[in-house]
């Protein structure tokens, strides 16, 4: 059944190209769309959103068919995924809580400097829950599938960085408000903007690098247009942030109780961990990828990473202090942030 908006959004399906997942030859009993924001070649599409619905779709029998529509086809900007999905113009949206900055602020916690772990997976298995203990107060008005993180953030720049020094005056795309803040603690000038315009900022000399994750790498082309990248060694890391897959309420409701069963045993932790490994799983070959075209890469040293944590302690004292001023116990958020990223941060 369709709202007024959703009803607005169908004008354009019909010229979109959704991916279409199906669990056997049968017809559907329901059909979902998910609406995201990168081209359906890259690295989370292919190897997380594809694998986790045709896994729903086998599950459900083939009862339950997703549509993944990439690259914003159903309108709009990657700001506004959330509330399509909220709204109802969409069943499932995929975007990044920092894209909204303040609408989900205990989740602020994971995206301070130097909280989050090395790894995708021990990102991922936190903030899943964390958010499943905050969900009711972080997300009222979705049904939260899987909540979670990236990888470590490399820094890709058209020069070398290795030091604050190497930071000062350069222009660096942040991709939440709080990366920001840490990047201008180090010198930089932090420029805040989705990742799918990155590559055109870039080519344009809007900013000098950027900051993301190695597995967005070949899907934005940074590697081709930057010649240097710098990995901050070790946990904790630089920054992560918190990815949302959520779903309409009412779509959820909509469900039968099998058919709901289905969809969540494939979310939560579950989800968290595929979507956690589809970004740990991609670093070397992208990095080897990025070597064999000349680029070089390159990591702090720890006696650097020990001023860049000094440095960026600011930013969270202002954090804490926001937290407090809009009557959240921000000390006990990222106590418990710091708790479950050193919970699941074990060997495998």
């Amino acid at each position: 059944m369709l709202n007024r908006r959703q009803f607005a959004a169908s004008a354009a399906i019909g010229l979109a190209a959704p991916f279409v997942l199906r669990g056997t030859a049968r017809a559907a009993d329901v059909t979902l769309k998910l609406h995201h924001l990168l081209p359906p070649q890259a690295n989370v599409p292919t190897n997380f959103l594809t694998p986790w619905a045709a896994e729903i779709g086998e599950a459900s029998d083939g009862r339950i068919e997703i549509q993944i529509f990439p690259a914003m086809q159903l309108g709009g900007t990657p700001p506004q995924l959330y509330d399509q999905a909220r709204d109802g113009v969409v069943d499932m949206a995929w975007t990044l809580a920092g894209y909204t900055p303040g609408r989900f602020p205990r989740l602020e916690a994971f995206d301070l400097p130097f909280v989050g772990a090395r790894t995708g997976v021990t990102n991922s298995q936190a903030i899943q829950e964390f958010s499943e203990k905050h969900a009711a107060e972080e997300f009222p008005d979705t049904q939260p599938l899987v909540i979670w993180g990236q990888d470590h953030g490399v820094i890709h720049a058209k020069k070398q960085i290795m030091t604050m020094e190497d930071l000062a005056g350069t222009k660096i795309r942040s991709p939440t408000r709080l990366c920001g803040l840490a990047l201008e603690a180090l010198g930089a000038t932090g420029v805040s903007m989705p990742v799918p315009q990155v590559p055109e900022a870039l080519s344009q000399g809007v900013i000098d690098g950027c900051v993301v994750p190695w597995e967005v790498v070949p899907a934005i082309k940074v590697h081709e247009l930057t010649g240097f990248h710098t990995e901050i060694p070790g946990t904790p890391t630089l920054y992560t942030t918190a990815f949302l897959l959520v779903m309409n309420k009412t779509s959820y409701a909509n469900l039968p109780d099998d058919l709901k069963q289905v969809v969540m045993e494939k979310s939560g932790q579950y989800g968290a961990k595929m979507a956690g490994a589809a970004f740990d799983n991609r670093n070397e070959p992208v990095k080897a990828m990025a070597t064999e075209r000349g680029n070089t890469v390159s990591s702090l040293s720890e006696e650097e990473k020990a001023r860049w944590i000094e440095a960026t302690k600011p930013v969270i004292d202002t954090w804490l202090a926001e937290a407090k001023a809009a009557g959240l116990d921000g000390d006990a958020l990222l106590e418990e942030a710091r708790g479950l990223i050193a919970k699941y941060d074990k060997p495998a």
